[in-house]
């Protein structure tokens, strides 16, 4: 009866030994996934962050281009301007130099 007894107690401490690694392996990788998880996280956070400040300054070079645009059309329409002033002073003259 003794040994009966002293076998079912290494059996049962075998199944519960066998039972705690599982236990322990599933922890083990838990954790590591976890832990892979939280690394990626950070890495979108970073690559997020980047792409803000990267649209940032696209967004100030897309502005002053714009501005160097309009910049350059209003000096083109200023010398248009110009243009035709100077075009109807000409005709003007033209029409006063001829005889009478």
């Amino acid at each position: 009866m003794e040994l009966t007894k002293l076998v079912l107690l290494a059996v049962f401490a075998a199944f519960v030994a066998g039972c705690d690694k599982q236990k322990a392996a599933i922890d083990t990788k838990t954790e590591a996934t976890k832990d892979s998880i939280d690394k990626t996280k950070d890495a979108v956070d970073a690559s997020a962050k980047e792409a803000k400040k990267q649209t940032d300054a696209n967004a100030v070079i897309d502005k002053a281009n714009i501005e160097a645009k309009k910049v350059s059309m209003q000096a083109q329409l200023d010398a248009d301007k110009k243009k035709a002033d100077a075009a109807a002073a000409a005709a003007k003259a033209k029409i006063d130099a001829e005889p009478k």
